[in-house]
Order: C-alpha cells, then structure tokens, then sequence
C-alpha cells in the first residue's frame, strides 16, 4: 500500500506546518532535507520501528493527512461512501436546532447543540475555567455522583443538561457552577516536584462545586460530589471495535496475574469477565454475532459501551442533543427535572400563552389548555425517559402534531453519520526516522509504560453487532447493513492502549478511580489540530510531562514504578520519551 500513498503530499503537509509542529515536538524547525529523509524513510522499517509502525490504523485505517478527520482508506475506495460519511460528517459538525432541516429535534433539555462542540477538530476537549456549554472546546461532561456508592445521583441526566427550550429550565443552571484550578505541592508518592537534574515541573487539578440551588428538579439532590470528564478522539474507534473480545479477555487475564483489576469487570477468582463487562440494551437485541451475551465493553473512561454501532458516538448524537430515532422512542430526561418543570408556574404560563397551536412545538404540552391538563401533561411527556414510556412519546412527539410521523432524525440520517464515524481515519505516525525518537521508543518500553500502553494489536473478522436502525435502512434499500459500513478485519494496529482499566490514585480522581487506557494514538498532533495539548479525564495534564508525572502521584498507581523510572532518566531520555509519544 505504500506505494499508492501520496507520500509527498504528506511531506508537503509537514513542511506547511513546521512552525507549528516545531512548538509542540520539535527541537528546531525541520530543514528541506530534514523532510527530504523523512518522507523517503515513510513506510519502511527505519531504526527499532517496523514499516507497518507508519500506520497506526493499518492499512485500512490509516490517512496520510495529518488531519482527525479525514476519512480511511476503505471508505474512500467503496463506491458511494465517501459521500455517505461526507454527509454524515455534517451531523458532527453542524449545530442541531429544534425544526430546521436536516439536524431538527434538539431539546427539551441539552448537553451541547453539536458534537464538534465538545471534540474540537475532532481531538480531546481543551481545559477550562468555567464551564459553559457553548463554549467551542469545551469537551467537559459533569459528573455527579454520590461519593459513599459511587453511583450517579438520579435527579439529573448521567450526563447532566445545563441548557433547555423556553419556557423550561435547565436542569442545572451553569452559572452557578464553579471551577476552581488548585495546584499540587508535593506529591503524595514522595517524588520531588523537581527532577534530579534540577528541572521542576507543576501540576494542578480542578475542583468543582455546583450549590444545591443550581438544581431545577424536585427533589433536588443531597451527598453529592462533582467530578469533570472530557472527550477524548472520536478517530480510529471502528479498529478498536474491531479487535476480538477473546483477544481483549486474554489482555486481562495476563494483567491479573500482577495486578488487581475492577471487580466490576473482572472474576478475579476465575480469570474472566463477569456478566457485567458485556454490553446490553433493553431496546435492542445484542446477542446475535457474540453468543448469549452482547459485545464487550471497550468504550469511555469507565468502559460502559459495547460495539460502536451502540457506543459513544451512537449513544451521544442521542443523548447529546436529545435528538430522537427510531430505535430511540425517548427523552433523555429525569422524572425528578419532569416533576420540577410541571409544578413551575412560569412553565405553565408560557404554554398556555404559545402552546395552542397546531404548528407549535408546545402544542403537545398544551393539553386541554388548563393549568391542571399542561401540568400533568408536561410532566407526562418529560417523564417518558425509557423503552418502556415509548407508547407515551409516540403519541405525543411523533405521531402527533407538530410532528406527523416524522423521526428526528431518519434511519438514513443515523446510518450516515455512522459511515462517518466508523470512517474516520488515525493519521500516520511521524518522525520514526529520528534517532531520539527511536530512543524514545527503547525507553518506553524498558521502563514499563508499554505494559499498558500496549503498542499494537490484530483486529479479528470485525463481524460487527448491527443496531436496528442501520438494519431498517438497509432491509429499505435492498441491501444487507453488514455490507454497507466501513469494517477493518485482520488488521495490524498501533493505538497504545491495553483496553484494561486501571487506578492511578490521583487527586480528585475520577469517579471511581478506575479508567481505561487511553490510545496514545495521533496525539502528538493534538496542539496542532485543536490549539492545546491537554491531557488525561479532566484535562488536568497540560503537557506530556505532566500526565506522565501524573501516573506517579500516588506509591499505590498501578503506573507508579514506571513513572519512577521516567523521573530518574536524564533530561536528554525524558525528551526523547516525549517525543516519541509526540510521533506515534
């Protein structure tokens, strides 16, 4: 496949963008001859790096485009993808309204009016000082819990709304929410803030706190803490779906010989996964290509999704925006934020002052148009939060007016915008010629971050689990839906991550302090492509350094002696790791 790259775009690429690599990753600014070398050493085994460590994605997967977005090599060659994913990448981008063509629906309650909003260009969220849902880049959800069961508190969305259509209010008012960024002054593990050849570096992490009173449910919650969770890439996800779940089972397996693993997840006594570690839904039948059981949860921090196709992104462009589907006859909602709006004078003022039309979106709250019928009315169509209110919001949001049988989004729509992401593309490694960056590599590994940045898997047969929607559009069209979206069988891949959770002991760490690792994969683009190079959950890492020094905080992390390792290195080493997670 070499061969057919446009290698010299790539390196034109390069060259148009040395002053801003140059910050990020480079020493000096790359010379002629410099980018000359490198694109004659792309695609061939150069130094302790293999030909195939040029595609992170294989080769399938991977864009010579130092880009997020640009779509993989499969989706480019099947006939009528490409346009296919090019319209479904409008979903992404694109804000959602409430009736205006073809991204209409958003609401009652939001997280965010586009998905972009959150993945700017398509990488990590950016860190912030407030939090505020229309601000581009801010990728941070809330998370809500209470601390003694580290569930989620049940008056608010598990991913918490803090915006809402006229006449409602938000569940949580983000102006009363605070972030407050503390700074770190010595490390609980001992490690000195200062590595021994006498260069410092600085850590911080935020705290957050969200009164009681920025709660527009009833009842409103108690015993609560709030944590930040930002998004992470969305490319390259479909090859991470695409790996076996025997072959991820056999990862952990070899890591609980030497470490404890969630009891969630992992039978600790009989070395396998439980129930739970299986993904399933009440809305769909999940069994079909794994057995009595449905896929293998691989997605988000905490690992709570299972195949792409009802993953984070398919469960997202849903519960993001509140944009509903076939599969989908729901709101996300809470009964406590339903009861709240329908006792709200304002609430029922307002639709009985606009509701009374037929053309109306409130029409389906106006009832009989008194106090008592919009009351009980609003708290009827806000509680239909589940499968099983489905005859509810049928009635009231679909069948009836304004909307006449109209899906907010079509099973065409939602097969698109799966085309995208299951289409999107992980960009070349860079810079693998480079002898620190080779070093880098050697380091890596003999410290002991390869043990959970695992480099490199195989993908299997990728005989992906289908979700009804696709399989409604397809049976429309004549076609079967396996055949109609990007898959990646039998590939080698490079993304860094083990797929097994893991507990750094952090300050204010996440939820439950356990966590995926994340792919390593593109990262190094990441100040290019999105403006910062923020790191880890809640974008506490400003710098590589920083999230290394991270994985040290506590003597209990399950990454403290690597880290030790890494803070004893040299300076000339320590750049050198860097670097090389700046090219993989």
């Amino acid at each position: 496949m070499t061969s057919t790259w446009k290698i010299t775009n790539w390196a034109m690429a390069a060259l148009m963008a040395v002053p801003v690599l140059t910050a990020c990753s480079d020493d000096h600014a790359k010379t002629l001859g410099e980018l000359e070398e490198e694109e004659q050493a792309f695609g061939k085994a150069v130094g302790n790096f293999t030909a195939d460590e040029w595609f992170p994605g294989g080769q399938l997967g991977t864009t010579d485009k130092a880009s997020y977005s640009a779509p993989t090599p499969v989706v480019e060659k099947m006939a009528g993808m490409l346009e296919d994913f090019n319209t479904g990448e409008g979903f992404f981008e694109k804000l959602y309204t409430f009736e205006q063509e073809p991204r209409k629906g958003l609401g009652p309650a939001w997280v965010r009016n586009s998905c972009i909003a959150c993945h700017p260009s398509y990488g990590h969220g950016r860190r912030q000082e407030a939090y505020r849902a229309n601000q581009i880049g801010n990728g941070y959800l809330l998370v809500i819990y209470h601390p003694e069961t580290n569930a989620y508190i049940s008056e608010v969305t598990g991913m918490p709304q803090t915006q809402a259509m006229a006449p409602f209010k938000a569940p949580i008012d983000e102006n009363q929410i605070e972030i407050e960024w503390k700074n770190v002054t010595a490390m609980e593990s001992g490690l000195s803030m200062t590595f021994p050849d006498g260069e410092s570096y600085s850590l911080i992490y935020p705290e957050v706190r969200i009164p009681q009173s920025a709660f527009n449910t009833n009842p409103k919650p108690t015993d609560y803490a709030v944590r930040l969770e930002s998004t992470i890439g969305v490319y390259g996800t479909a090859l991470l779906d695409a790996i076996d779940d025997a072959d991820i089972e056999a990862q952990w397996a070899k890591e609980a010989a030497h470490a404890t693993l969630n009891p969630a997840m992992w039978d600790q006594e009989n070395n396998t996964f439980k129930a739970s570690a299986y993904y399933s839904a009440p809305y769909n039948d999940l069994g079909s290509h794994h057995g009595s059981h449905g896929p293998l949860k691989r997605f988000t921090y905490a690992m709570t999704r299972g195949s792409l196709q009802d993953g984070a992104g398919s469960n997202a462009i849903w519960n993001i925006t509140n944009v509903t589907r076939s599969d989908r006859h729901w709101l996300y909602s809470t009964a406590a934020w339903a009861k709240a709006q329908s006792e709200d004078p304002e609430v029922i003022s307002y639709i009985k002052q606009h509701g009374s039309s037929p053309t109306s979106m409130l029409y389906p709250y106006y009832a009989d148009g008194t106090d008592e019928g919009i009351a009980t009315r609003v708290n009827e169509i806000l509680s239909c939060t589940s499968v099983g209110s489905k005859d509810t919001f049928e009635k009231y949001l679909v069948k009836g007016a304004p909307y006449h049988g109209n899906e907010e989004m079509s099973d065409k729509q939602y097969y698109q915008f799966m085309v995208w992401h299951r289409g999107l593309a992980v960009p070349a490694a860079r810079n693998l010629n480079d002898a620190d960056v080779q070093r880098g590599k050697q380091l890596f590994s003999e410290i002991g971050c390869a043990n959970c940045h695992r480099p490199s898997w195989k993908t299997g047969s990728d005989n992906m689990w289908i979700d009804a929607s696709i399989k409604s559009y397809a049976q429309s069209v004549g076609k079967s839906a396996s055949s109609m979206l990007p898959k990646y069988a039998n590939q080698t891949i490079w993304p860094y991550t083990d797929l097994v959770q893991h507990r750094l002991f952090m300050a204010n760490d996440i939820r439950t302090g356990w966590c995926r690792t994340t792919p390593l994969w593109g990262r190094g683009l990441s100040r290019r492509l999105t403006g910062a190079d923020d790191r880890l959950h809640d974008c506490r890492a400003r710098t590589v350094i920083e999230a290394i020094m991270w994985h040290g905080y506590s003597k209990q992390s399950d990454a403290y002696r690597p880290t030790e390792k890494f803070y004893n290195l040299p300076k000339a080493d320590r750049d050198a790791v860097v670097k090389f997670i700046e090219s993989i």
